[in-house]
């Protein structure tokens, strides 16, 4: 094609565009064509490719995405929920529509305030939750001793056995047996009879265990407790400390215990022994001096001898097997010049409650000080101490060869109250050395767990001697029922509240005593098993119905609700509520006594459960509480959010269908007290139960006649009034489920109209355009329903229903 034929087109084109009115004429050179192209080209490169795209995408849809985006930049959102100017208050119609607004506007202020509260405060109420929740399994996993005081919560413990509820059991052999006596023992304190003593029982029990130690063990305990009973308005550490039968209780047993050796030394040595006369204490004190000592051995032993054997030792002995009367007549024996010491030992046992004669006292120290502290007999330093509290710190070795020596001697020097000059030992005193200035090293505690245990329960500190104990995963049980043993007599000093440690100190209390948080001992126990032995741990938190919590709640009840929360099972616990309206009897059915009531404690599970959303759990226990107006509402609820969906096998609205129906039968015909709004609410859900059961089964004409009682919805203009009205009276939870129903009311509407429209043409001759016209008049019924109630419809339940109702049109 050459440049005249170019030229002819060009010239035919530009015609053509002359008369043409739609484009504009553009006349631009080629320079102004070459720098358009340039600027063209710079903003391409600019926006980018997808910006490209996003245009080229939108103009083909006849959007002008410049122009949107002009028009978005000049919109000034800032304003919009600014709070207007007043304007003049003559301008009346401006004037209110402003005040409108300005309403409107606070009211959106401040719900955006108050859902950001409410935000902000549940989430630092879950990270508290959290925390308090790992402080517990801190505290719990810290079996030690602690002096501080530590604010925690008890809250429920998630463990790695929540699986095997209902299996095998958790108690061994020894738990099991401590367990059914723990139950024998609360069945009797149920029926307000004479309470058994339980260290007796437990003693009994321990027995079978064929464990030496804890034989021993127990021994000590039924030696502690044989005392004059506590008041029961008394402080235990207050009354522990000025009761003297404790130090003779604990001298008794070691005494005892003596004895019993020396019985199976001469026993093994009949012969050598040679043990005659009458059975006493002194010929059997005689009959192991004489075993024991010869001559090769009593080399330093002074005065005379009394029947070919020395005369201190055979004191002495008499004296550790507590037959002071027997001491006494070897001290005559042996001659004069023990005036002094014999009228001491004549006091002591003819006025054995009154104090010595500090006179008499003096001169038998001064004696001791001056002659017989430098004597090479250690058995008379040992008795002259012994009789006149001389000397506390010599520690008699030579004498003293095991604990019991050295504990039986430290208990017999001991003086009710500290002297001037400071040489007497107190009660307090000796506490604080076999607790804080000895210790566990001392005594070796890690290796022998039971003899730490007997100088700390021997010296009258039960708690420590218990905390120390439940530290071994072998005598745990046995500490945790001497702890219940003893609380049970009034022997355990208790903390000031509940979530202080297991061991602690009050700073009231004399030194070195400690508290015993038997809270916290039990519940630590009873976490082992609470879970596979529920009615094991109810018995243990029996022991806790005397305790408060923090808030004043009954320990025993919150207890309770933390295991019921744990591990589901509530039939098991309260009890089921059978077909005649009689709740079937639980586990805490036989607690019920004048100071509990498994009512109470399932009213108070469940307002536990619906705090924490557990709103199902919650409508069974109320229900057993005698509440069934809470029931009804919190199942109304509930069934509200789920009515309107299909059935399937196990899911919440099968569930809650099956007890709506059991409370609908058990309650026709018997009155509640309840507010009626909550009955007809509750009557009104359990018939959409059945209307969206025929729909989803598309059993339409059952579903419409349900529906038709209820009067929830106009099937005819005429019925729209009516029906708004109806509408008007119910409660959130009717109106919540109403979008449902009007959807499926004309999804059946419509099903109804396609069947009737695609029947043969003589059947629509004979009736069928009538009966099609009522069906476009119900849905014409039902949009006008949906537009016409004061209820937001979610979504676009409007749209849908016109469109429906277009259709059928």
């Amino acid at each position: 094609m050459d440049f005249n034929s170019l030229l002819q087109q060009a010239q035919r084109l530009n015609n053509e565009i002359q008369h043409t009115e739609e484009l504009p004429r553009v006349e631009r050179t080629i320079s102004q064509v070459l720098q358009a192209t340039k600027e063209l080209h710079t903003r391409v490169t600019q926006t980018g490719a997808q910006d490209i795209q996003a245009h080229i995408l939108l103009a083909s849809k006849g959007i002008d995405l410049p122009k949107i985006s002009q028009k978005l930049e000049s919109l000034n959102a800032q304003k919009t929920f600014e709070p207007l100017d007043p304007i003049s208050e003559t301008d009346v119609q401006n004037f209110l529509k402003n005040e409108k607004e300005n309403t409107i506007l606070s009211v959106i202020e401040e719900v955006h305030k108050n859902a950001f509260q409410s935000a902000q405060k549940r989430k630092w109420e879950h990270i508290k939750a959290e925390w308090c929740e790992e402080k517990v399994k801190l505290m719990n996993a810290l079996v030690g001793p602690s002096q501080n005081w530590i604010d925690i919560e008890k809250l429920p413990e998630q463990t790695v056995i929540n699986e095997t509820f209902g299996l095998r059991s958790c108690l061994n052999n020894i738990e099991m047996a401590y367990a059914r006596e723990v139950y024998d023992y609360n069945v009797v304190v149920i029926k307000g009879a004479f309470r058994p003593n339980l260290v007796q029982k437990f003693s009994n029990v321990a027995k079978n265990f064929k464990d030496t130690k804890v034989y021993d063990i127990w021994e000590i305990m039924k030696y502690m407790v044989d005392v004059t009973p506590v008041p029961r308005n008394r402080d235990p550490l207050q009354s522990r400390i000025q009761i003297k039968q404790f130090i003779e209780q604990a001298k008794k047993y070691l005494e005892n215990r003596y004895k019993l050796y020396m019985s199976t030394v001469i026993s093994s040595n009949l012969r050598e022994a040679q043990r005659g006369g009458v059975p006493s204490t002194f010929n059997l004190v005689s009959a192991f001096v004489g075993l024991t000592f010869n001559k090769s051995n009593c080399l330093g032993l002074q005065d005379v001898n009394v029947d070919g054997k020395p005369l201190w030792p055979i004191v002495y002995y008499c004296l550790r097997c507590g037959d002071m009367q027997s001491a006494l007549r070897c001290v005559l024996m042996g001659g004069s010049g023990h005036e002094d010491f014999i009228q001491i030992l004549e006091d002591k046992i003819n006025k054995p409650e009154q104090k010595i004669n500090s006179k008499l006292e003096g001169q038998v120290k001064l004696h001791y000080c001056n002659k017989i502290k430098n004597s090479t007999d250690p058995y008379k330093k040992a008795v002259y101490c012994i009789i006149a509290g001389c000397d506390i710190n010599d520690q008699h070795l030579e004498v003293a060869k095991t604990t019991d020596d050295f504990l039986w001697i430290q208990l017999s020097i001991l003086r009710n109250e500290a002297s001037e000059n400071g040489e007497s030992l107190t009660y307090s005193g000796l506490q604080v050395m076999i607790l804080e200035k000895y210790g566990e090293k001392h005594f070796n505690a890690n290796e022998q767990q039971h003899l730490y245990f007997q100088v700390l329960a021997l010296t009258g500190q039960f708690e420590a001697a218990i905390e120390f104990l439940a530290r071994s995963e072998k005598y745990r049980p046995h500490a945790v029922h001497i702890a219940l043993a003893l609380n049970e007599m009034m022997l355990i000093g208790g903390p000031r509240n509940v979530q202080e440690p297991l061991l602690s100190v009050d700073i009231e209390d004399s030194v070195p005593m400690r508290r015993l948080n038997m809270a916290r001992l039990i519940m630590l126990y009873v976490k082992k098993f609470e879970m596979t032995d529920p009615a094991e741990a109810l018995q243990y938190y029996f022991f806790l119905r005397n305790l408060k919590d923090p808030d004043g709640r009954n320990l025993f009840l919150v207890c309770v609700s933390d295991l019921a929360i744990e591990c589901r099972n509530y039939d098991l616990l309260f009890g089921k509520m059978m077909p005649n309206g009689v709740a079937s009897g639980g586990l805490l059915q036989q607690f019920d006594c004048v100071n509990f009531d498994s009512r109470t404690a399932a009213n108070i599970v469940a307002d536990e459960l619906v705090r924490k959303g557990m709103f199902e759990d919650a409508i069974k226990l109320y229900d057993l509480a005698d509440m069934q107006s809470h029931s009804l509402r919190y199942l109304s609820l509930l069934l509200s959010q789920v009515v309107h969906q299909s059935s399937k096998k196990g899911s919440l609205r099968e569930r809650l269908a099956i007890l709506a129906t059991e409370f609908s039968e058990r309650l026709r015909g018997s009155r509640i007290e309840c507010e009626a709004q909550i009955v007809v609410t509750f009557n009104l859900l359990n018939e959409l139960v059945s209307f969206f059961d025929y729909y989803h089964e598309r059993r339409y004409q059952l579903a419409l006649e349900i529906l038709a009682n209820t009067k929830l919805v106009p099937f005819s203009m005429g019925e729209l009034e009516e029906s708004l009205n109806n509408f008007k009276a119910l409660g959130s939870e009717i109106s919540k489920t109403y979008p449902y129903i009007l959807l499926a009311t004309m999804d059946i509407l419509y099903s109804q109209y396609k069947t009737l429209k695609g029947k043969d043409t003589g059947i629509l001759k004979s009736g069928g355009d009538s009966r099609l016209q009522h069906l476009r008049q119900q849905a014409k019924a039902l949009t006008n329903m949906a537009a016409t109630i004061p209820y937001r419809m979610p979504g676009d339940t409007n749209r849908r229903l016109v469109q429906t109702e277009i259709l059928m049109n």
